[in-house]
């Protein structure tokens, strides 16, 4: 295929997404000329392949004609990248304007369309996605989804002395804010020309809807306050999740906790995440029915799983969202000293909070309230429900909410350093971390591991690790004392 043909097929692309109209066509190639190096056109001569091209692969073609040219450093290559693909992405108003043209027939129509074109597009970044490692460990909480992300590319060294060169920014605020839509990037704000976001309403305040650019699960969206504000577990982000689902009943919708070590990566910014995945977590049986006094239109039970999950169902949405926020309120101030869980401490900090989760079927509502408690201790620094020390080799840090509902996220290193571990535990040649040494000697000690079989023991081995992080994280413990303490908190609800 010709330079000129590849040119041709994107900007058909430009015209099929709804970026430009048919009489844009010869303004956009001229731009894309320019922004590629190129001073030059012959026309191709119509192609039977013509439109066939996979945009992820005109956009690697267009790339290398640029590299060629000189047009941008490697340093830079993200950044062009994406100023490249936004050539073929409509502007956000058009993308709002169908997005609800379509909602209009159905919201999975609406949301189907957003998604394919965010895919198209780049903006979930599909390729990256690919290479993540994943599988599944049977527990007896069901199969929990483990993950060894490898999507976000590293960066390398000049691209990181580049950006400490630059003078930080204070716009955007934060990497969620709506100001990152279209905003080239740099220093320390990704790159997002081809970023588009949905406006819309949730109880009477402005709210965006985007889609994840490195997705963790399936559809993995983000819901963000238009306004840069803290993160708060309360009614009102109740009533948003609810209010959601109401807009977009085939997703479920969740939030992380907002303290830090339970909470997630960014509490500056009040946020939730949505999608079309049925976690671990949701597919989990109830272990007891329990009885809200208060709330006779509401089915309740604790949740068999290794956190300490309690799983509100009700139509009535009005008693849902005031029985949530009991629960939240009490175990705010619900303390048991002898399982170490204490709601605020001597210097007045509150240390209790909730993970909700909440989706929609046939039956009503249904909402997920997870018990956090974010205390630490001499014995165990990083956190009291946290993973504990003998873990850290495999996972260190916060579990967030997609964690909590069963699907791990686990960190790129241990790719290379599980290869390692797998060579140690047939007796070959290594160089195993030191810091995966106790657990590997102790996998060898416990089981026959033929070369055959190494890599399926090693990720199982993995899997295993991942429920004791969660069981970790379980303020009442999948044992006879946490779970009589459990229906202690149970009782202090009802009183």
């Amino acid at each position: 295929m010709s330079i000129y043909q590849t040119i041709q097929d994107f900007v058909d692309l430009a015209l099929k997404n709804g970026a430009i109209e048919a009489m844009d066509d010869i303004y956009l190639r001229n731009q894309l000329l320019h922004f590629l190096g190129l001073n030059n056109w012959e026309q191709p001569k119509i192609s039977e392949n013509k439109n066939q091209e996979n945009s992820l692969l005109l956009m690697e073609q267009l790339l290398d004609i640029a590299r060629e040219n000189h047009r941008f450093d490697e340093t830079e290559s993200e950044f062009f990248e994406a100023a490249l693909m936004n050539f073929i992405t409509p502007r956000p108003s058009q993308i709002n304007h169908d997005f609800w043209g379509k909602y209009k027939k159905s919201p999975k129509n609406a949301t189907d369309y957003f998604y394919h074109l965010a895919r198209e597009i780049n903006q979930v970044k599909t390729r990256d996605i690919a290479k993540n490692i994943a599988f599944v460990h049977p527990t007896k909480y069901g199969d929990l989804e483990i993950t060894i992300n490898l999507s976000k590319p590293e960066k390398d060294p000049k691209a990181i002395a580049a950006a400490k060169a630059q003078k930080n920014s204070v716009y955007p605020k934060c990497a969620l804010c709506l100001e990152n839509e279209g905003l080239y990037g740099g220093s320390n704000h990704p790159a997002r020309s081809n970023h588009r976001v949905i406006r819309m309403e949730l109880n009477g305040a402005n709210w965006d809807f985007q889609y994840s650019p490195y997705a963790y699960y399936n559809e993995h969206s983000i819901v963000f306050n238009e306004k840069h504000q803290p993160m708060k577990i309360n009614r009102q982000a109740f009533e948003n999740l609810l209010d959601f689902l109401d807009v977009f009943p085939h997703y479920m919708i969740g939030s992380n906790a907002d303290l830090p070590i339970v909470g997630g990566s960014i509490l500056t910014h009040d946020h939730y995440q949505a999608g079309r995945h049925t976690f671990p977590m949701m597919k989990a049986s109830i272990r007891t029915q329990i009885q809200l006094e208060n709330y006779p239109d509401i089915r309740a039970g604790i949740v068999n799983w290794p956190m300490s999950v309690m799983r509100l169902k009700s139509n009535n949405k009005a008693e849902l969202l005031t029985a949530s926020t009991e629960i939240l309120e009490k175990w705010r101030h619900y303390n048991d000293e002898s399982l170490e869980i204490t709601a605020v401490t001597v210097d007045g900090v509150q240390h209790h909070t909730i993970t909700p989760i909440a989706s929609k079927n046939k039956e009503g509502y249904i909402i997920d309230l997870v018990l956090r408690d974010n205390n630490t201790s001499l014995e165990f620094p990083d956190g009291i429900f946290h993973p504990h020390q003998e873990l850290h080799h495999i996972k260190k840090e916060n579990i967030g909410l997609i964690e909590v509902m069963g699907l791990a996220i686990l960190p790129p290193r241990l790719k290379t350093e599980l290869k390692e571990v797998e060579k140690y535990l047939i007796n070959e040649p290594n160089e195993i971390n030191e810091i995966h040494l106790p657990w590997a000697k102790q996998l060898r000690e416990s089981q026959k591991i033929n070369p055959e079989d190494v890599h399926e023991a090693v990720q199982q081995a993995i899997g295993a690790v991942f429920e004791k992080v969660l069981r970790d994280a379980g303020v009442f413990k999948d044992n006879e004392e946490g779970q009589a303490a459990f229906y202690k908190f149970i009782d202090f609800i009802n009183n």
